[in-house]
């Protein structure tokens, strides 16, 4: 990979990553509220919703950030996303029109977010220590 190609990606990386710490940040400093929200929405360990959930995302934004084994903080973050969209975001439980507009994009947004992770866990997966500006190589390997 180029050292351009590197550096374009490295800013892939960062901008990716912006919304998940931001996320994660949330989760630590919002602890009970997120736990209330998770209960409210039926998910069966609401606990895991506060702190658990944040340190999950601060690492899988870290490791996708920093490239330390980037292709597991890219599976971290697409494991993060599918039950935050199929249990906080269930937009067809909702009866209300607004609501359900709101948890829609939610979904949707969630829905995003897992392609996108799901492509950069299979780049940093392929190109293993050809990723530039990172800190070590894949953990997993496609060829």
């Amino acid at each position: 990979m180029s050292a351009s190609a590197g550096a374009i990606l490295l800013a892939g990386r960062l901008l990716f990553v912006v919304f998940f710490a931001s996320s994660a940040y949330g989760h630590f400093k919002n602890h009970k509220m997120m736990t209330g929200y998770a209960k409210q929405s039926g998910v069966p360990i609401p606990v895991v919703a506060g702190w658990p959930a944040g340190a999950w995302l601060a690492a899988g934004a870290v490791s996708v950030a920093f490239g330390i084994w980037a292709d597991l903080g890219a599976l971290m973050l697409a494991a993060f996303v599918v039950p935050a969209g199929a249990l906080l975001h269930a937009f067809w439980k909702i009866e209300d029109p607004t609501q359900r507009q709101t948890q829609q994009m939610s979904f949707l947004r969630n829905v995003t977010f897992l392609g996108a992770a799901l492509a950069l866990f299979a780049v940093f997966a392929s190109i293993d220590h050809g990723l530039r500006f990172a800190i070590t190589g894949s953990l997993f390997h496609l060829s």
